[in-house]
């Protein structure tokens, strides 16, 4: 984990920090004066098509209580690899405890690659007895008929943001923006199946070893076993904080 930040950083080595006396903002200073902070970059691929004559549903998770794992769901894609060698990644995670469900990589946006991310991630539930909402743009990919199929064949609730604002949708864009830019940012892969290798590995660790801050510094796998921690919040600004995640 490279690209963790510092915060987490220090989360992770301060029994042996401790010992040798150096606190939070000593290790900022020290990565600081070697040069080693992470400096935030941000990329930007349309990934959403939603001119399409399929069904649009309305937004059930705004101003939702989220305080259980597999409460809800948040779909989406995002780009990975290059413009020469174009890859997609469809992620299902989960709103409370921030863990990837369901994943697949595609070579194309088609609705096969949404879809395989979906029953990888009900192959990993674990709570099938509680009420489940999915969560996601109004893509074409989310909204076509084999993927609302899906989701009735299985009792899940669908729900889609309304307007675009990436703060309907803040879990799943701040996951893809992790496994971006910790994980796959500066990576050059041209072997497509050593990409989804790669994809396997990132995830593995982000799931099970990456602590995260929403998460109280627990792992998403770690938070996912409980449900009695509040989730924290993401906020548009310092005075407003989005709804979908209170």
């Amino acid at each position: 984990m490279p690209k963790l930040g510092t915060r987490k950083l220090y989360h992770l080595l301060r029994p042996q920090l401790k010992g040798l006396g150096v606190g939070r903002d000593r290790l900022f200073q020290i990565l600081k004066a070697n040069y080693m902070l992470i400096k935030p970059q941000r990329q930007y691929h349309i990934t959403t098509d939603s001119h399409h004559h399929f069904r649009k549903h309305k937004n059930l998770v705004e101003g939702l209580y989220i305080h259980r794992p597999e409460q809800v769901w948040v779909s989406d894609i995002t780009y990975i690899c290059t413009r020469k060698n174009p890859m997609y990644l469809f992620l299902v995670t989960d709103a409370y405890s921030k863990k990837i469900m369901g994943y697949t990589v595609s070579e194309s946006l088609a609705s096969n690659g949404a879809l395989s991310a979906l029953e990888s991630a009900l192959k990993n539930r674990n709570y099938k007895d509680k009420v489940l909402i999915h969560h996601s743009d109004r893509g074409l990919q989310y909204c076509c008929h084999e993927y609302q199929d899906m989701l009735k064949k299985h009792n899940i609730r669908c729900s889609m943001t309304e307007k675009y604002d990436p703060y309907q949708n803040a879990i799943a864009e701040r996951v893809n923006g992790i496994l971006k830019h910790e994980f796959i940012n500066g990576i050059s892969i041209i072997d497509k199946e050593l990409w989804r290798l790669f994809i396997d590995n990132s995830i593995g660790i982000y799931n099970s070893q990456r602590p995260h801050y929403s998460c109280y510094m627990l792992t998403p796998d770690q938070m996912h076993k409980q449900n009695e921690i509040q989730m924290r919040t993401y906020k548009k600004s310092e005075n407003e904080i989005n709804p979908i995640l209170t």
